[in-house]
């Protein structure tokens, strides 16, 4: 999805508080808002954009009760949370931050935000998706005192990215960010604000993979924790998580069986791992496509079939992509593709399923379901492709996203890693660091204690055999 900055540099503006740096702003993109004569002319529907949610449904009482429901519905099942929330609350370690949040707000990353709030900080957040937020759970989430939530559902690239900018308006301390869009968005446009920001945390494989490259381009400017790369996380989260919410998400909106079906999963990484895992273990025929040939060694040994994505694209019933990468699916596999394919995308962007050749393609398009959209081929041949090709856990009209307990994991990663930054920022250098061990080793256990599990621990003598070289035959 290509950003069009010229909008996004002046969307945010509704506040007249905020004229003088619009125009401001506005003057560096020729061409854009300004005229000739560098008056300042937003277009119409541009006001209101940034309200927070509240002031742009139609009964906020009924969506706020209904949101505040789903809310306290996930927060019964979040012990991590719940734990880490009872000293937040005591503690107050947050107090005095603005933490800018870029996540899909549904009910687990509500009560995320609604923890962050209770330790004191000031929280604004907005959609990482344009189809993943739940806007009855938005509307709820901006009623908690310190919160400001200005995700909606459906939004275009325009009004997506003006959000995004209005949590920038709340000069954040801290980021929290799911696909680094924030991230981006404050280096890009506001570089000024960049020396007031301790630090930040990233949720998802996209995410890191983005903020890798900027550092490895010298182009990050504060330190970043890869919450998506901690045991935590990656384990659960991507395997179990992507592996349920996708087949889910996909069996629920189609209302087909999974048995028997041949799934083609493209990308065996954690999150490929968990979709064919789940999809093998629903009765169906998994293939996989990969291009690094240790995974596809890897899914071969873990008794899958493992094929070109040219040939699979003739085997396949079902094809979903978990890459991170783009043109995974392209038009000479939809020329191959036998009548009545689903085509799902479970990686962060819509850029894994060609739509634009798709679309030349077909000589008819219309809605089958709800979130699916029929492709119909000039032979007839109909594929069917969820969720606007968007992360289809989460972009789907009924989806839930995660479980919540798998949520709880994560998001207490990142709740423990904002508490790092605000106590020990200044001890990290710009640029991506991973998760420290100790924390992530504190959110497994309370974990653990929540479930009533008991697990060993080292005696002296194996702490000292495994600290040392000197023991040998």
């Amino acid at each position: 999805m290509a950003r069009d900055r010229r909008w996004s540099l002046v969307a945010a503006v509704a506040d007249p508080a905020h004229e003088d740096a619009a125009k401001e702003t506005a003057g560096r993109v020729a061409g854009s808002v300004a005229g000739s004569s560098g008056v300042f002319a937003p277009l119409p529907f541009v006001m209101g954009m940034t309200d927070p949610i509240t002031a742009r449904v139609d009964d906020p009482d009924a969506e706020r009760e209904s949101g505040r429901r789903k809310m306290d519905w996930a927060r019964q099942h979040m012990p991590i949370l719940e734990s880490l929330r009872e000293d937040f609350e005591r503690e107050q370690p947050f107090a005095g931050e603005t933490v800018g949040m870029a996540m899909h707000v549904e009910a687990k990353t509500a009560v995320l935000a609604e923890t962050i709030a209770a330790a004191g900080a000031e929280v604004a957040i907005t959609g990482c998706n344009p189809l993943s937020t739940h806007d009855d759970v938005s509307v709820a989430l901006d009623a908690v005192d310190g919160v400001s939530s200005y995700a909606r559902r459906g939004v275009d690239d325009q009004e997506y990215y003006a959000a995004i900018e209005a949590v920038i308006q709340h000069e954040p301390s801290v980021t929290v960010d799911d696909g680094m869009d924030l991230v981006a968005a404050i280096h890009e446009d506001y570089p000024e604000l960049i020396d007031g920001i301790v630090g930040g945390c990233e949720e998802t494989t996209t995410g890191v993979h983005r903020l890798r490259a900027m550092d490895d381009d010298g182009e990050l400017q504060y330190p970043m924790f890869a919450v998506n790369d901690t045991p935590m996380k990656r384990l659960f989260d991507n395997v179990h998580g992507t592996g349920e919410s996708a087949l889910a998400s996909i069996a629920m909106t189609t209302n087909l069986s999974w048995a028997g079906k041949t799934v083609v999963v493209a990308g065996y990484g954690d999150c490929g791992k968990g979709v064919a895992k789940k999809a093998s273990g629903q009765n169906a025929e998994v293939v996989v496509t990969e291009v690094e040939p240790r995974r596809a060694l890897e899914a071969h040994m873990e008794g899958y079939d493992v094929l070109p994505m040219a040939e699979a694209a003739a085997e396949g019933d079902v094809f979903i992509t978990t890459t991170g990468n783009r043109d995974v699916v392209v038009g000479e596999h939809f020329e191959q593709m036998s009548d009545g394919v689903l085509l799902a995308n479970a990686g962060h962007f819509d850029i894994e399923i060609d739509l634009d050749a798709l679309s030349d393609m077909a000589v008819d398009t219309y809605e089958a379901r709800d979130g699916v959209q029929a492709y119909e081929m000039a032979d007839g041949r109909r594929l069917n492709v969820l969720a606007e090709g968007r992360l289809v856990n989460l972009a789907t009209p009924i989806a839930l996203g995660h479980p919540v307990e798998v949520m709880d994991q994560s998001f207490g990663v990142q709740a423990v890693c904002v508490r790092e930054i605000v106590e020990s920022g200044d001890e990290y250098e710009a640029g991506v660091h991973d998760v420290p061990d100790e924390l992530d080793r504190e959110v497994a256990e309370i974990k653990l204690a929540a479930e009533g599990v008991a697990y060993d621990g080292l005696s002296e003598a194996q702490e000292e055999y495994m600290d040392s070289w000197q023991h040998g035959t």
